[in-house]
């Protein structure tokens, strides 16, 4: 994890964002469910909508965990809205 800690490190200072202030891991553990129960290319992007959300202000408190509960009911949602037409 020391090229990680570094690298965000050198991330936040580039973007002036406050390294405190940014939960690594809830990160990970979000792009992890997204590649997995949606595809891989999804978790950047998804990353990257969060990101935007938050930066609009848009974000709920728990927009991680709601992005990480849609990820994981992808299948079943998308086969339930494939049958339902």
């Amino acid at each position: 994890m020391h090229v990680l800690n570094e690298w965000t490190a050198l991330a936040c200072e580039e973007l002036g964002i406050d390294p405190a202030r940014v939960d690594r891991d809830k990160i990970l553990d979000l792009t992890k469910e997204v590649a997995h129960g949606v595809a891989r290319p999804a978790a950047p992007l998804t990353a990257y909508l969060l990101g935007l959300a938050q930066g609009a202000g848009t974000a709920s408190d728990d927009a991680v965990e709601k992005l990480i509960t849609l990820a994981k009911n992808w299948g079943q949602a998308t086969s339930e809205t494939l049958t339902d037409s």
